[in-house]
């Protein structure tokens, strides 16, 4: 599987001395849970095939990082800021393109609350020294550098920045991140910050004045504006405020699933009137549906085609929030970090799955999606729209 040609074998920090220079753990195996391919026939095998090697394919939300095997070294692990890229899971992808949110929520560095401006630095500056040790992953600034990583063999690395809360009080920070190479910006995580209301909260007064100023200033600098983790108002008059579109990269409906963490059927549309894409994810026990009452491939794909019908085919994506280790079991470590208690419940109970068989991670879900795609008939154009074409599309028109 994969068509990454470019890959030569480097892992990450392979120029440094394990144990000499950075404490050791063991990782996860990429593929600890199976590898789970979506059966076809040969006919749709071939299509899948093709598409894979003449299509944009990318993943507008993603963490392609190992985690420890032992959960429990997590936080030992997170606070030494040396997140470990999956560069050969990656090579056996089918990305052309993903968006890396790092460690975001847990990163505790300095602090086991997360978000700190010096942290979210320091995990920035690690990955980027480690990326610049390598020629398989491309730093990825400007829409062209995907169409390059496609036409290479390579993938094009996008730097994401999941929520606000480290520019505190300073809209200069945007510009710095984006001096640095972040080219995503979440407006909160589940938390509030200044710029409004997180979707935790049990009530959201939307879009402060200065999120104001921060969104006029990410519009001027070219920063893509993504409010996967807002409440619904701030989230809403993020869309109506912004001059270019945004994007919800990692959600799903609300009407099919009742999660603070889910959108509604209006705010999706407000996202895609204003020319923005809606990302479906997959992280464990979100994109659930009353169908299903567990969740699998099916249910994920099942919010896919309730947005597409919602808001048409050029609106929707995938951000599939996935990443290399037991998603389940660091959800549960990180529950608090990651408000997935207070996110994610819907009230209704519901079968809990070890991993989300066929989408437990980025080289797998890459996979899984196309191939679903094509065993259920869609057209080659609208598959290519909806694995890369739309966020190219929002991609062109926001960055500078």
């Amino acid at each position: 599987m994969g068509i990454k040609t470019a890959y030569d074998g480097y892992s990450a920090y392979s120029y440094l001395e394990a144990e000499k220079d950075y404490p050791y753990y063991e990782l996860a195996d990429w593929n600890w849970a199976g590898e789970h391919l979506l059966p076809l026939d040969a006919a749709q095998e071939a299509r899948v095939a093709q598409l894979a090697k003449d299509s944009l394919i990318i993943s507008l939300h993603d963490h392609p990082t190992f985690f420890p095997k032992d959960l429990t070294q997590t936080m030992d692990f997170n606070r030494d800021g040396r997140d470990v890229c999956a560069y050969e899971a990656l090579s056996k992808s089918y990305l052309d393109c993903v968006f890396d949110n790092m460690l975001d929520g847990t990163n505790n560095i300095s602090s086991r609350f997360g978000w700190k401006w010096q942290d979210i630095l320091h995990d920035l500056g690690m990955r980027l020294c480690d990326i610049a040790h390598q020629d398989f992953l491309i730093h990825c600034k400007r829409p062209e550098d995907i169409i390059r990583a496609h036409e290479e063999g390579k993938i094009a690395w996008v730097a994401a920045v999941e929520g606000a809360a480290p520019i505190e009080n300073d809209p200069d920070r945007i510009d710095i991140l984006y001096g640095l190479g972040v080219r995503l910006l979440g407006v909160t995580y589940s938390e509030s910050n200044a710029l409004g209301n997180g979707m935790k909260e049990d009530n959201d007064g939307g879009l402060t004045k200065f999120g104001k100023v921060c969104v006029e200033r990410m519009n001027k600098v070219g920063m893509l504006i993504d409010v996967s983790h807002c409440g619904p108002k701030t989230a809403y008059d993020t869309a109506m405020f912004s001059q270019k579109p945004i994007v919800a990269s990692h959600v799903g409906a609300r009407a099919l699933w009742d999660s603070k963490r889910l959108f509604g059927d209006d705010l999706i549309k407000a996202i895609a009137e204003k020319g923005g894409v809606i990302g479906i994810e997959s992280a464990p026990h979100t994109t659930m549906t009353a169908k299903e009452n567990t969740h699998n491939l099916d249910s994920v794909m099942e919010h896919f085609e309730y947005v597409a019908n919602l808001v048409g085919i050029d609106h929707v994506t995938f951000g599939v929030d996935t990443l290399y280790g037991d998603h389940v079991a660091l959800h549960h470590a990180f529950a608090k970090s990651l408000s997935t208690k207070e996110t994610q419940n819907s009230g209704v109970a519901y079968q809990e799955v070890p991993f989300v068989e066929g989408l437990e991670n980025p080289t797998e879900a890459s996979w899984n999606t196309l191939r679903w795609l094509v065993k259920h008939g869609y057209s080659d154009e609208d598959i290519q729209k909806v694995l890369g074409g739309n966020t190219m599309r929002v991609l062109k028109e926001v960055w500078k």
